[in-house]
């Protein structure tokens, strides 16, 4: 019972909010699946085709999806990468074209190979972070500008998260030590790789498909930062079996060294760091997390 009063409850409210905003030709709103942070539907419209919905019940900020809306544009107008139209971005939702699930296939995911390493090879920029903040689900993510990228991934990628309730929480004192101490060794964890344009929140659920079947991207957290933060998201999420031959492509297409994987536990840091720091349940991202940071406690 509660399950289904919540489901009536979130696709009312999204239909109120496309009333509001103009859209008196909406039918019905039927609940999508994908996304944790949102409430989300599919609108059938009388006299237009149907559109994907997107809403917060507490709204964060008024920004949060006009930033959305702007980090479609920008990873389809600079990367070349196919995105849902916007139809409308304002304060208290985003509308978009809807998109098809993406098919079961390794063709499909050798192509979304070479479309993220498009992406990433054609919009290296000399620094790290965006022309503004925007959100990773209910948190702002911050892009500050700054020449070095160890300086920026540390402060405003994994530091940032220690002030939060449910991250102090799940991290004891020699956890949140050992954190300080991989920030300050990121320099000889990592390898000094240029900018680029990213999605910044690449899990498989925000990989679709066109009409015609290309891969799509919904949902990203934009900056200019390193590749690898795409990568790490997509190998750390759980990709279908289909998709082994996508990461082998990649590395093909990108020259990546053969220790790429050995890299991923530290830059999906920032991923887990934010999953614990906005759900009650974390998936696992703290076993994760402490797991990562183990080497770098101190011994007695």
């Amino acid at each position: 019972m509660e399950a289904v009063t919540f489901v009536m409850s979130s696709t009312t409210f999204l239909l109120e909010c496309l009333l509001r905003a103009g859209m008196r030709d909406v039918v019905t709103v039927e609940p999508a699946t994908g996304g944790v942070a949102a409430l989300a539907g599919i609108a059938t419209r009388r006299d237009a085709p149907s559109v994907f919905v997107k809403a917060f019940a507490d709204t964060p900020t008024d920004d949060v999806f006009v930033a959305e809306a702007e980090g479609l544009a920008a990873l389809r107008e600079l990367g070349g990468v196919a995105t849902p139209e916007v139809i409308l971005a304002d304060r208290e939702l985003l509308v978009l074209s809807v998109l098809r699930p993406r098919p079961r296939s390794e063709p499909f995911w050798e192509q979304f190979a070479h479309a993220l390493a498009r992406l990433h090879t054609s919009t290296t920029h000399p620094r790290f972070g965006w022309h503004r903040d925007n959100w990773l689900g209910r948190r702002r993510q911050v892009n500050t500008w700054d020449d070095d990228g160890f300086a920026f991934f540390a402060q405003h990628r994994l530091l940032r998260w220690l002030g939060q309730p449910r991250v102090e929480a799940a991290l004891d004192p020699g956890d949140r030590a050992a954190l300080e101490r991989l920030c300050h060794r990121l320099p000889d964890l990592l390898p000094d790789r240029p900018a680029c344009l990213t999605h910044g929140d690449l899990w498989a659920q925000n990989v679709l498909a066109t009409p015609d079947g290309q891969p799509a991207l919904i949902d990203p957290a934009v900056s200019y930062m390193w590749a690898e933060v795409d990568l790490a998201h997509v190998w750390s999420t759980s990709p279908p079996p289909e998709a082994q031959r996508f990461f082998q492509v990649y590395a093909e297409l990108t020259a990546l060294d053969d220790d790429w994987r050995s890299r991923m536990p530290i830059v999906q840091l920032r991923q887990h760091l934010a999953v614990l720091a906005q759900f009650d349940d974390d998936w696992g991202a703290g076993d994760q997390v402490r797991a990562t940071l183990a080497p770098f406690r101190t011994r007695a």
